[in-house]
């Protein structure tokens, strides 16, 4: 026995020493065994972030600074006071409202129970550094961050990336901090063997009751490496053990049977119905399926069924999903109906070849494809899609920022599409009210519309919108600066959607009292309202829309001028089920 322990603990030695490279192997034994102490520059390094590299969403618009992740970079430029400031880096939302909603796709199956990022930011700093400490500067509503990563790649290094490694400095659980003030988050780190001047901010802001606002994030560090981390004896991990012949050869005699022979067989599992055993694997996430795949032929042929595979989400993979990846899943995904890749590929990890040829092998039966933040995706890429998924009914290209303007006439050929999100994209639309009109008359069943911060849309463009696409339930107009109240255009919408659920006029000034009895009047399904920022609606058709509302959830006040504290606090009094939204500056 302690021979076998002997050989495994060579084998993890063998196999981690891969990563280290010769000169640091050679330094160090140098320095033992002259018995010299190295001591490295222990001078700590405090810097803000110098550029926000990439983010998955902003509350912002891309021509303003006004709650957009660019306010991340730099010095602070409002802690330590507390409250809802424009200069912050703010979310595009929170809480579970966006889940509720008609427009919110289904959740992938196998999603692994630890993944609950939602959203990100990406931050580069001037100097490479050995992480000592990460410190994020939470102005609003603290407590989304679930994740904090260091990659080995210098953002503004000339050099093509290579070898792109990407570790976890701290990971939690999504959190409600009960207070709303401002803090310094400051979790415990863990230590890297890299220096790094890249980090980047997962945050998961379901549990929140309003939206976070982060400030600045500062990262401290030391340039050399640390002693502790130099000498620090590796801490053996079965998941580092090749699986190659050569290494497990010989560890593998004493669980042979008596006769010599190998075992063979597969246990109970082979008396189990084919059915069973299915259904048993489709509580795997996608790592454990393809591990367990490894252990026999019997779970082989399960875990490689094209049913276990019918639904794929990457997203929580995308630090080490490649064009390797794609390939080895390929031959599995022939059924393949939803499919996420949202957050991969980055930084030349997917290239065109490699999703090329997963989606020609696997694209026919797609039905959905979510593809949000994929910086990799080109023209070529969405001409493929076209070609590739004849039945795509979903497609995801949110922030996928780099794509040019022309590509987007490929999705023209996917005639069957029902969602289709072009947020944060460069999609060029000079009227929309042409789009407003083509919807009218094309899509008379549409359930679900995003105009956010539309900056044309016109009274004559919605008047035609809620004229023909009555069965909407969903219309979210904020920020859409053209549209008037004076003209009679909201009330007409009232009239017009009786099925309405979700209505954001988010950051409308002119929207009146008599814009909210209509909806009172004729939208009694109403659940979440946003009429943000108007200064001419009064309690009392707040209180009447309330009483004829009685599936109302959110409603959110801020910055109405005529509604103050005192007066949230007695409808929220009055109407407890209902999360009346009121945002404050200190």
């Amino acid at each position: 026995m302690l021979t076998l322990l002997s050989m495994f603990y060579y084998i993890c030695l063998r196999r981690r020493s891969r990563s280290g490279t010769r000169g640091e192997a050679l330094t160090s034994r140098r320095a033992v065994e002259s018995g010299q102490r190295v001591l490295p520059l222990s001078v700590e390094v405090v810097q803000y972030a110098k550029e926000v590299l990439d983010f998955s969403s902003h509350y912002g618009s891309e021509n303003s600074m006004s709650y957009t992740m660019w306010n991340l970079a730099g010095v602070p430029n409002v802690y330590p006071s507390s409250g809802d400031f424009t200069q912050t880096a703010v979310f595009r939302a929170y809480g579970k409202w966006w889940e509720q909603c008609a427009s919110a796709p289904p959740p992938f199956r196998r999603t692994p129970k630890g993944f609950y990022s939602q959203d990100y930011i990406e931050l580069g700093f001037e100097d490479p550094v050995y992480p000592t400490a990460v410190e994020v500067l939470e102005t609003y509503y603290p407590g989304a961050i679930v994740q904090i990563l260091a990659c080995s790649h210098n953002p503004f290094s000339q050099n093509p990336p290579t070898d792109v490694r990407w570790e976890v400095l701290w990971s939690g659980e999504p959190a409600k901090v009960l207070t709303s003030q401002a803090r310094q988050f400051s979790p415990n780190i863990k230590h890297i063997n890299f220096p790094t001047n890249l980090l980047r901010l997962e945050v998961n802001s379901s549990l929140l009751d309003y939206y976070t606002e982060l400030d600045a994030v500062i990262l401290r560090g030391v340039k050399e490496r640390p002693m502790l981390a130099l000498y620090k004896m590796p801490i053996i991990d079965i998941s580092d053990l090749s699986d190659s012949e050569e290494e497990l050869s010989d560890v593998g005699g004493p669980f042979r049977q008596g006769d010599g022979k190998q075992r063979t067989g597969n246990g109970y599992f082979d008396k189990l119905p084919y059915e069973l055993i299915q259904l048993i694997l489709s509580h795997l996430t996608l790592p454990d399926l393809c591990r367990l795949a490894q252990s026999c032929k019997l779970l082989h042929q399960h875990c490689c069924d094209p049913l276990q595979y019918t639904q794929l989400s990457l997203q929580p993979y995308w630090a080490r999903l490649s064009d390797t990846s794609l390939g080895h899943l390929q031959s599995r995904c022939t059924l393949l109906q939803r499919l996420n890749l949202s957050w991969t590929g980055n930084r030349e990890a997917l290239t065109l070849a490699g999703f090329s040829s997963f989606m020609k092998a696997c694209g026919l039966s797609l039905v959905c494809l979510e593809l949000s933040c994929c910086h990799f995706l080109t023209e070529a890429c969405l001409e493929v899609i076209s070609q590739t998924c004849p039945g795509l009914q979903e497609l995801n290209l949110s922030s996928c920022d780099r794509l040019n303007p022309q590509a987007f006439t490929h999705i023209s050929k996917l005639t069957r599409l029902r969602r289709l999100v072009l947020y944060r994209t460069k999609i060029e639309i000079e009227d929309y009210d042409v789009v407003a009109s083509m919807l009218a008359a094309r899509c008379r069943s549409l359930r679900s519309l995003d105009l956010w911060r539309c900056r044309n849309l016109t009274d004559r463009g919605l008047a035609e919108l809620v004229s023909g696409c009555r069965m909407l339930e969903e219309l979210d107009l904020g920020w859409c600066p053209t549209l008037q109240s004076s003209t009679g255009c909201f009330q007409h919408l009232a009239r017009s959607l009786p099925r309405l659920r979700k209505f954001f006029l988010t950051a409308n000034r002119t929207v009146c009292d008599s814009d909210v009895e209509e909806l009172a009047a004729n939208c009694p399904s109403l659940q979440h309202l946003d009429i943000l920022g108007t200064r001419l609606v009064s309690a009392a058709s707040l209180k009447k829309l309330l009483q004829s509302c009685p599936r109302l959830l959110l409603l959110d006040v801020s910055f109405c001028s005529q509604i103050d504290i005192r007066v949230v606090q007695e409808l929220s009094g009055l109407f407890p089920n209902v999360a009346i939204k009121k945002s404050f500056t200190h």
